[in-house]
């Protein structure tokens, strides 16, 4: 269940890689990302990009199935890391992501990994790679990120759908480990207005977890501003940096977060 409209993630890869490109402006290209240490932020920037050139390619041609990298015009962007070139490169990617996925609509169908196989999976997949990685870069680039609170709560959602469906498709995943009846996991933005909903709580089972947005007593609770929850849950914050509070058992929130692994 996706909590914003098609239009709306069309809308925010163009804005997100607009905000990216904003990050990178004076930024030095050739420092390690410190979240994503195998790579330079160069490197960092030319992935994000990549992703949403080859998820373009599988919704334009409405793919069957996966398609070789090859087959994608442009896809690792140009050649040497001249950020002219590259901040071009990232203009051009957005415009064609945001059209060709604006143009597919929703529910036209597309190969994916997940069980989604449709366009809009890859519309929201995008906005949210997007989001995470643009905090990357400006993790990198030292200077400050902010995300829009309706974006980033449903960052959360996909994230944790995505967690489950590793859970259930992949046991050699460690997502696989996500279980054990009797604890629970409790997240709570502080400083999100009411009618965002900014609370989930994850249950875990014998089988695996579930997980529903809601308030509740839990084994351990991680709170903070809404960005900052987000950032900490998809482990680009350190827990014990300040800028959020681990109330309970944190044992069982690293638990998580060494076994959740995607982005």
């Amino acid at each position: 269940m996706t909590t914003l409209s098609h239009e709306r993630y069309c809308d925010e890869v163009a804005r997100q890689i607009g905000l990216l490109r904003t990050t990178l402006t004076g930024a030095d290209l050739s420092v390690t990302v410190p979240t994503c240490p195998d790579w330079t932020l160069a490197e960092l920037v030319r992935h994000t990009g990549g992703a949403v050139r080859w998820s373009e390619r599988l919704v334009a041609t409405r793919a069957e199935k996966d398609i070789p990298e090859e087959d994608i015009p442009e896809l690792e962007g140009p050649e040497g890391d001249d950020p002219a070139a590259l901040d071009a490169w990232l203009a051009r990617t957005a415009e064609l992501g945001a059209h060709t996925f604006r143009v597919a609509g929703a529910d036209a169908p597309v190969w994916s990994w997940s069980g989604d196989h449709r366009a809009g999976f890859w519309a929201r997949r995008m906005t949210h790679e997007l989001v995470i990685h643009r905090a990357d870069a400006a993790i990198a680039a030292g200077v400050a990120y902010e995300v829009e609170p309706d974006v980033a709560v449903d960052a959360i959602d996909e994230w944790l759908d995505l967690v489950a469906l590793a859970q259930r498709t992949d046991p050699e995943d460690s997502a696989s480990e996500l279980k054990g009846a009797g604890r629970s996991i409790h997240l709570h933005a502080t400083d999100a207005l009411d009618d965002l909903d900014a609370e989930w709580l994850i249950e875990f089972g014998d089988e695996g977890f579930t997980w529903r947005r809601g308030h509740a007593k839990a084994t351990v609770a991680l709170r903070g501003p809404l960005t900052e929850v987000l950032l900490a849950f998809y482990r680009r914050r350190s827990l014990g940096g300040g800028r959020v509070e681990v109330l309970g058992e944190r044992e069982l929130l690293d638990f998580w977060l060494e076994r959740a692994s995607f982005v």
